[in-house]
């Protein structure tokens, strides 16, 4: 198997690297961002995926769209949006449905959130909050679970895609909390997990340490301790 190189850039927004030099942008929040790394700057982007509408996940979709030309991949109330903002080589899906693009495939998940884009003082319909599976071309599976509180349909994520490699929010008020994302563990299996959406705001008050210490009953799970900018390999 070969490397893959992934980067938490703050509260969801994630940066995929591929063996083959593609990157895939997971809801891209740069600019307002108070947990996006200093300096750092994106060079490539062939693979936009976007879970749902509020700022914290979409802020840059639109500028990210047009300086790198990638494939951009949501839900189709998103998708409809990003083409009336000129936003080129949309592909529109739905829960459950899967694509191939950019190397890999694709399928989008549940998840348990609203959505809705702020768009000149006005509120628009952005379809249902969602996740994402990407398989590699190596066959393992990455699980980017956007806001979502845990469900016990995380078992069918797992019978289906086997996911190795999960991305769960844990910060609480608006998404699951450690406690949560440790059952959302129980119910996944994957070997490592990548906490996101927390320390963005005093209002995320979960951590890391508090989602490793309620894991020590599944030591088979790795928790990836990292700072926005750092980037892990797997």
């Amino acid at each position: 198997m070969s490397d893959t190189k992934i980067t938490w850039l703050g509260h969801s927004t994630v940066s995929i690297e591929l063996s083959d030099g593609k990157v895939i942008l997971i809801d891209p929040w740069i600019e307002g961002n108070p947990s996006y790394p200093a300096g750092h700057r994106l060079h490539r982007v062939d693979l936009l995926l976007i879970t749902h509408g509020h700022v914290d996940h979409i802020n840059d979709a639109v500028s990210v769209a047009k300086k790198f030309k990638p494939t951009t991949v949501a839900i189709y109330e998103i998708c409809q949006w990003l083409s009336g903002k000129a936003v080129e080589d949309t592909a529109p899906m739905n829960k459950g449905g899967s694509i191939d693009v950019a190397g890999v495939r694709v399928t989008m998940t549940h998840a348990q959130h609203s959505s809705m884009i702020e768009d000149g003082g006005q509120m628009i319909y952005a379809g249902e909050a969602a996740g994402y599976v990407v398989r590699l071309p190596d066959g393992r599976a990455l699980y980017h679970a956007g806001d979502t509180n845990v469900f016990s349909d995380l078992q069918l994520i797992r019978d289906l895609h086997r996911p190795h490699f999960a991305m769960l929010p844990i910060g609480d008020r608006f998404t699951m909390d450690p406690r949560e994302a440790a059952l959302a563990c129980r119910f996944l299996n994957p070997t490592h997990v990548l906490p996101i959406h927390w320390g963005t705001f005093p209002l995320l008050t979960g951590t890391p340490d508090q989602l490793k210490d309620l894991l020590k009953d599944q030591p088979d799970v790795q928790v990836i301790e990292t700072k926005p900018g750092d980037t892990f390999e797997w």
